[in-house]
């Protein structure tokens, strides 16, 4: 491991020899050999006396020149990239801090100018990105504000007046009528609840809030009871729901609260969006040692240009019987699934239906002696009418 360490820490450090030092030496050992060639010319004339005094000025004088020029020489080549790195910074600093600098001078493994030229470059795109992430945030939380104001304004709005009429025609209404004003009221009153719990339990799976408590459970038995909920509904709705477990599949590790969520978001957006008549099936499988789930119908579908925003908040595809809903279902369950490290994904087929599928990790299997008890406790829960790990079955049909 330190040898690896130590090979990364070479890659990142540049060559020494282009650093300032090393080019620095260079010049400076030319500029002497320069001197040192003219000196052993000198040395040579000196011994011509009559020539001594005038060689030793003109010695002292292109000294003079020459250090001078050589100076020069040198401070010009490191101010003029630190020049031109100054005035990009200085451009940069009364921009938008949008557009990230491009230097030529950039270098990772120059020398120390042209390192600090790329540290700026990659500094400036790290602000640009934070910038465009910062904005989308903005709008993201505008969209949420509008939309949260809608979706609460509607519910509250009918209950007020359905109230009201209540407290103004007090005794002048029947029984019957009375009993449906207040079924209305309550009607929203739920739908604001469900609301309000959805979007704080979104804010916290967002903010990672929540961790899922994982625990081995059947997949399959979920999945069927899921099912057996929406049963009365599908059978309202004229739609056939069916559970398509196949063999017995072996136990996953995750929060069974949360799977479930999933489920029962998936089902309910799957009857919504299915006319009369329709189908709704869930099915199991195993795919690269995980398990999957599929929750397909035979709705209307969904328009390849719109499949990219359906686990956004507030989606609402242009669909049948979505105008009651906040669209917080999806987003909701596509968190709740990368929560155990899989995906929520959708396929689509505009006028044949939809599918969302999902992964769960497997349990890790247990010794023989655990595995013995496990299979005991499953055949005391089916005698006792749980439902077994077997085929699917049609739970609801018009």
């Amino acid at each position: 491991m330190s040898t690896a360490l130590h090979q990364a820490d070479g890659h990142a450090r540049a060559p020494v020899s282009n650093s300032l030092s090393v080019k620095l030496a260079a010049l400076l050992a030319a500029a002497f050999l320069a001197v040192g060639g003219l000196l052993v010319v000198a040395t040579q004339a000196m011994f011509e006396p009559a020539r001594l005094l005038e060689l030793s000025t003109d010695v002292m004088i292109g000294s003079v020149v020459f250090s001078l020029l050589a100076a020069l020489c040198v401070f010009n080549l490191f101010t003029r990239r630190l020049k031109r790195l100054t005035e990009a910074v200085d451009a940069y600093q009364h921009g938008d801090f949008k557009t990230p600098l491009r230097l030529a001078e950039a270098d990772p493994r120059g020398d120390e100018i042209e390192r600090l030229a790329a540290h700026v470059e990659g500094m400036t795109g790290r602000i640009a990105t934070q910038l465009a992430e910062l904005e989308r945030l903005a709008t993201r939380r505008r969209d949420l504000l509008a939309n949260v104001s809608h979706d609460l304004r509607t519910p509250l709005a009918s209950m007020q007046g359905y109230l009201e009429i209540l407290l103004l025609r007090r005794g002048e209404l029947s029984e019957a009528e009375e009993r449906n004003y207040l079924e209305v009221a309550a009607k929203h009153s739920e739908r604001l609840g469900r609301l309000v719990n959805d979007l704080f339990q979104l804010t916290k799976l967002e903010a990672e809030d929540v961790q899922p408590q994982r625990e081995r459970f059947p997949l399959a038995e979920l999945v069927q009871d899921v099912a057996q909920k929406f049963a009365l509904d599908a059978a309202q709705r004229r739609l056939t729901l069916h559970a398509a477990c196949g063999a017995a599949m072996p136990l996953v590790e995750a929060d069974i609260g949360m799977v479930e969520r999933v489920l029962e978001n998936l089902v309910e957006n799957a009857l919504r969006h299915t006319p009369e008549g329709g189908c709704v099936t869930l099915a199991l499988g195993l795919a690269q040692g995980r398990a999957s789930v599929a929750v397909s119908d035979t709705g209307v579908g969904i328009p390849a240009d719109e499949l990219d925003k359906v686990f956004d908040r507030f989606y609402r595809a242009d669909r049948t019987g979505a105008r009651h809903h906040a669209g917080l279902g999806l987003a909701i369950a596509r968190l709740m699934v990368q929560l155990h490290g899989g995906q929520l994904v959708v396929r689509s087929t505009p006028g044949q239906g939809t599918t969302f599928s999902f992964d769960l990790p497997l349990a890790e299997t247990r010794p023989a002696g655990t595995a013995a008890l496990h299979n005991e406790q499953g055949h005391n829960a089916t005698q006792s009418g749980l439902r077994p790990e077997g085929a699917g079955d049609t739970l609801a049909a018009p």
